[in-house]
């Protein structure tokens, strides 16, 4: 799955780890979803949804 958690998280200032504290994960998580690698939870997607005030479509995208 597709996402912009790293440039939402540079336009916000945020480091990994503090976006980790804001959504109650690791910083671990945090580079692998960024990464790629690791696909949030559905409850975590709409955590940052909440946090960046957008739809977790304006997210996540699905890879075809």
């Amino acid at each position: 799955m597709k996402n912009r958690l790293k440039v939402l998280r540079a336009e916000h200032d945020m480091t990994q780890a503090q976006l980790a504290d804001e959504t109650g994960v690791s910083r671990q998580t945090i580079n692998a979803i960024e990464k790629g690698k690791f696909d949030p939870s559905l409850p975590l997607a709409f955590r940052f949804a909440k946090l960046f005030k957008l739809k977790i479509e304006e997210i996540f995208q699905d890879e075809e």
